[in-house]
């Protein structure tokens, strides 16, 4: 495995890039590919095969294009549903971001109460559940999907009053001292973060399940000297998006507060494999 080869990411849409903005401040060396299905997000409701087979596409697309040496599932849903099988079938380490997630929250946990945040169908997995129980069997996991967050960040809505009450309204019976940390347990939520804080109370500790999985990601380079050993800088970065570039591009810069236009680039859907239109 080359060193100096890029490290993948994918998620149904603009969510994953929370894990990415993490992820090049922590490493600052590396070059990142990035994948956004944003023409068949959200994932939350999609039959789970569905999920599995979406996930694949992208990941052998950024194996067979771009040659990465690791992969990210930067996504929830994706990692609740297809995690075991690609880490089974693919050629490359692929880390998801949910069991990083819940041993933050087993950490800052004092109450053993944790309220979970997160898509449909990562709600329905229990994967979280299963995951701190395995950890601390008396933690007590409150979980309840938020698709609607999905959306209000799709939609480049998420800085509005609009969202800021919607958020407020799903969200506050969480600052009535029942939990002490919440999970935001999809890639789209921390873009709402000053919200969701503000609807919960400052006494409840947010944890970034995407941020979290950085420093796995961090750990397993430096455990097989995996370290790219060129400086490539972020700004060779390269997104791309399966829905509206445009849009996809102003979020991303926006987000990822780059002085420039990230170099994003659209995928075709065909024949159940990705192709980049501009090749």
């Amino acid at each position: 495995m080359n060193k100096n080869n890029p490290i993948g990411f994918i998620d149904s849409g603009i969510g994953g890039l929370t894990v990415v903005k993490a992820a090049q401040e922590q490493l600052p060396n590396e070059q990142f590919m990035y994948i956004g299905d944003t023409a068949r997000m959200p994932y939350g409701p999609r039959p789970a095969q569905e999920v599995i087979d979406y996930t694949f596409q992208m990941a052998n697309f950024l194996i067979e294009t771009k040659k990465i040496k690791l992969l990210v599932i930067a996504c929830n849903t994706a990692t609740a549903r297809a995690l075991p099988l690609l880490q089974t079938k693919l050629p490359i380490p692929v880390i998801g971001v949910i069991q990083s997630g819940a041993e933050a929250a087993v950490r800052m946990t004092k109450s053993n109460h944790i309220g979970l945040i997160a898509t449909q169908g990562t709600v329905t997995s229990g994967i979280y559940e299963k995951e701190v129980a395995n950890l601390a069997p008396n933690v007590i996991v409150q979980a309840q999907p938020e698709p609607d967050f999905v959306t209000l960040v799709e939609d480049d809505d998420y800085e509005s009053e609009y969202a800021q009450k919607l958020v407020a309204d799903h969200l506050s019976h969480f600052g009535d001292d029942t939990v002490d940390t919440l999970i935001l347990g999809c890639t789209h939520f921390p873009l709402l973060s000053p919200f969701i804080q503000s609807a919960v109370g400052s006494q409840v500790k947010l944890i970034d399940a995407g941020a979290e999985t950085v420093t796995v990601v961090r750990q397993y380079l430096d455990t097989y000297n995996l370290h790219s050993d060129v400086v490539h800088g972020h700004d060779q970065d390269i997104y791309h998006t399966t829905g509206d570039k445009v849009t996809f591009q102003k979020i991303a810069t926006n987000w990822l507060s780059r002085a420039q236009p990230l170099d994003v680039r659209h995928l075709v859907i065909t024949n159940n494999h990705l192709e980049d239109e501009s090749v």
